[in-house]
């Protein structure tokens, strides 16, 4: 029964190859961090994590883990209604909260998971979502399962959003949906003047803090923090596996009344495990460690201003940015394949990123810096840059 769909799958895979477009995973051997080694054995600095606080081997955070692994166990093996609640969820729940301004706090698996059981729940056919084009394939995904009627507005573009908001005038409910910062771009969301059409329209906002929290705005508190608007967005969603920490886990903070009602009637928390006791546990110390030093914050913001700045210089069309990523336009899919591999010739690990992850001709390298990159790691990436896009002829 197989051998027909086989061969069409292989044809498909080959005609990904042809394209430039086939994804390989390279094999890391050694625990995340600036330096990296593979499984070749060679040594590289990495360039295209997101562990932009450089938190995933923290001492701290793998003490606290290895703590709870004494205390707690290893896994839960339940949901959380069921027998999967520990106290370190709830105590990690309540600090995510206090941390963000926000009333309450639900974990999930993962943000995928957050933000594909945030609508399904809230939302339903005499309501709208309004969502950026650009938004995460999780929002997307968790749209497509919501009942709501949907509408999209142009990225960044508030113009087009006020347009998608007077279409969506006799709907009931109505939530603006973006990500804060856009993970392929770099760009932050016009969140002041997002909340000021959502007072405009009698709407509630939505914010997918992943690539933002821990990075943006002074604290890293994120664009919420950014923008002066602590406490006035109804959802936040988030990841434990970006800046904080690196591992596993996300999150959905806010209102009290829609936390509440995810507990109720969210399918991703109500049939997922809940997270290990030690990712809540390193989780809660990563909190206190951002809540009582701004060091790892303003380490990142220095080193992307420093190697934004080098770049642009050498000739490089960088997209601007206020996070962490930097987008290295190359617009080719090949090139961009090409290039990553000759970087990596350099001893720097970083991918290329074409179509379906970005739209086709926009082709990138998209560049993560983090606070673990010291000044001498970031020069060295900037030399091999330099070097390889004379080689490929993308700079002079």
């Amino acid at each position: 029964m197989y051998k027909d769909f086989q061969a069409f799958l292989q044809n498909e895979i080959a005609d990904i190859k042809e394209a430039g477009l086939y994804k390989a995973e390279r094999v890391i051997v050694s625990p995340q961090g600036a330096e990296i080694e593979v499984s070749s054995g060679k040594k590289v600095l990495n360039f295209c994590a997101n562990n932009y606080l450089g938190l995933s081997n923290n001492p701290q955070l793998i003490a606290a883990a290895k703590q709870a692994l004494d205390t707690h166990g290893y896994g839960m093996s339940s949901v959380r209604f069921i027998c999967g609640t520990g106290d370190l969820h709830k105590e990690l729940e309540q600090k995510i909260a206090e941390f963000f301004g926000t009333e309450d706090t639900i974990l999930y698996a993962a943000c995928f998971d957050a933000n594909g059981g945030v609508f399904e729940p809230l939302l339903g056919p005499e309501d709208a979502i309004i969502s950026d084009s650009l938004n995460h394939a999780s929002i997307i995904d968790g749209v497509r399962l919501c009942k709501a009627q949907r509408f999209r507005y142009e990225n960044a573009d508030v113009a087009d959003l006020e347009k998608q908001l007077i279409d969506a005038k006799n709907c009931r409910f109505k939530l603006i949906v973006t990500d804060g910062v856009f993970s392929m771009d770099g760009n932050v969301a016009p969140l002041d003047k997002i909340v000021e059409l959502a007072n405009k329209y009698n709407a509630m906002v939505m914010v997918d803090e992943s690539h933002s929290a821990g990075v943006v705005g002074h604290t890293g508190r994120g664009v919420t923090e950014h923008f002066n608007l602590k406490g006035q967005v109804e959802i936040i969603t988030g990841t434990l596996g970006k800046a904080f920490g690196g591992a596993i886990g996300g999150f959905t903070t806010g209102k009290k009344e829609i936390i509440e009602m995810l507990r109720q009637k969210s399918r991703p928390y109500l049939f997922s495990n809940s997270i290990p006791p030690l990712v809540a546990a390193a989780g809660i110390k990563m909190v206190e460690m951002m809540s009582s030093t701004n060091e790892l914050q303003d380490k990142l913001h220095n080193n992307t201003e420093y190697f934004m700045e080098k770049m642009s210089k050498i000739g490089f069309d960088i997209k601007p940015t206020a996070s962490a990523i930097c987008a290295v336009m190359l617009y080719d899919a090949k090139l961009a394949q090409d290039f990553a591999a000759k970087l990596l010739d350099e001893g720097i690990y970083v991918i290329g990123f074409s179509f379906p992850v970005v739209p086709k001709g926009l082709a990138r390298i998209r560049v993560q810096l983090s606070a673990a990159h010291e000044t001498e790691h970031l020069d060295k990436a900037i030399t091999a840059f330099e070097k390889v896009g004379k080689e490929l002829g993308v700079i002079k």
